[in-house]
């Protein structure tokens, strides 16, 4: 069974969704434009989220989640983990840790009836995780769980339990709720592939307790992630089903058996300028846009992105803009044969095909970098969503027009 969510550490899978749906800054202008997705993570969700993911990407990850419960209870009424799954050997070893075993017992207890097999889970140690592949009769599904800590209120909590931006993700539905105890839950029904390229679907669930424990179940309609036969028209298991496994109060009491972590040292990691609030990025790039525009939607990220989707009267154009206090490390990789303006700002430009999948999707792109080592970085599309077919012949706005909003000493005085 292909390398699965359930085994990835969170932070690992949240970075994860956002290269996915293209939230990175690295060595290829192109990818890193076509990054600017509000995150979600998340696609991740999504992956991923994916997470989000992806969520997700999903990745997986974004702005503005519906805030609605699908059927189901709350947490109050979140039902305690079947006997079958704490009997037996399902007790933390004299270490305070749980085994794969006892991971694999307690998902199995939670689990409706069916045939379940290809199983495999990591108990003791940081990212405790379970997986295998269940069969309820209509088809087999891989589903797992994956346990872990993130800090309580802080922005990778946001990133993991909101939903994707519809503009960035595509997926059937998504809903963020705070529970009873605090926790907050989401429930997402996605695709592994951002672009559909195939149509294996990925749902999931994830809870950040107010104490921040974080459980994730996943679940496909295919036996693998990746690389298997889709088996069924949708996963074995529904948003209630999911939210009953993910609130088990088993999740909980394994994660607070995870030995701690050591804390690095401050010295271990360079002090770096904060990223400009998203808000403000937001602001100074409405005020740069050029006459003759219907801004039809727009968002942010917490701080560092921000996007546009305009239309001239010839079709919706997505226009993102990323902004970095202090890029200088890697000027040499990416501005290599950049021009140089006379004020030092070095100014490369590109014009290529999209990324995420939609036919005839072209990205038109300005980079830039000031001596002070602070990067702009303005894309336009000739879509309203990348993953999303052309809706034009070219970009709303053209490479004068970018480069003039890059360039523009606005963005000095963005904090």
């Amino acid at each position: 069974m292909p390398e699965s969510r359930a085994q990835e550490p969170f932070e690992d899978r949240l970075s994860a969704a956002l290269r996915d749906t293209g939230d990175r800054f690295d060595a290829d202008r192109a990818a890193l434009a076509a990054g600017g997705l509000a995150r979600g993570h998340r696609t991740r969700l999504w992956r991923r989220a994916k997470v989000l993911g992806g969520a997700a990407g999903i990745a997986l990850i974004g702005i503005g989640g519906a805030l609605l419960l699908p059927d189901g209870g709350d947490s109050a009424g979140a039902p305690q983990t079947p006997a079958a799954a704490l009997t037996g050997s399902t007790v933390p070893s004299p270490s305070g840790a749980y085994s794969g075993d006892d991971l694999l017992r307690a998902l199995k207890g939670l689990l409706p009836e069916g045939e379940v097999g290809q199983e495999e889970a990591q108990g003791p140690g940081p990212r405790p995780y379970a997986r295998l592949v269940f069969d309820d009769g209509e088809g087999a599904a891989a589903v797992g769980v994956g346990l872990g800590r993130v800090e309580p209120g802080s922005r990778a909590v946001r990133e993991l339990t909101t939903c994707p931006d519809r503009t960035f993700v595509a997926y059937d539905d998504c809903t963020t709720r705070r529970l009873a105890d605090g926790s907050l839950l989401m429930l997402f029904q996605g695709y592994e592939y951002p672009d559909r390229r195939v149509d294996t679907k990925w749902w999931s669930a994830e809870l950040v307790t107010a104490r921040g424990q974080h459980v994730t179940v996943n679940e496909w309609n295919s036996p693998a992630e990746k690389d298997a036969p889709i088996t069924r028209d949708r996963p074995p298991l529904s948003p209630a089903a999911l939210q009953k496994i993910a609130t088990a109060d088993v999740w909980r009491r394994v994660i607070d058996a995870i030995p701690e972590e050591p804390e690095v040292g401050a010295s271990a990691t360079p002090s770096r300028m904060p990223e400009p609030s998203g808000a403000g990025i937001s602001e100074t790039f409405l005020s740069l846009m050029p006459e003759g525009l219907d801004v039809v939607t727009q968002g942010a990220q917490e701080t560092g992105y921000a996007y546009l989707v305009v239309d001239d009267g010839k079709g919706r154009s997505l226009v993102q803009v990323n902004v970095q206090p202090d890029m200088r490390d890697s000027r040499d990789e990416l501005y290599g044969d950049a021009e140089t303006r006379p004020d030092g700002t070095l100014v490369a430009k590109s014009q290529g095909p999209g990324e995420k999948g939609g036919a005839g999707v072209v990205m038109w792109t300005v980079d830039t970098i000031r001596t002070d080592g602070r990067r702009v970085v303005i894309s336009a599309f000739n879509t309203g969503a990348q993953h999303e077919d052309a809706t034009r012949e070219t970009p709303a706005l053209t490479m004068e027009q970018l480069e003039e909003m890059a360039l523009s000493p606005q963005w000095t005085r963005v904090r």
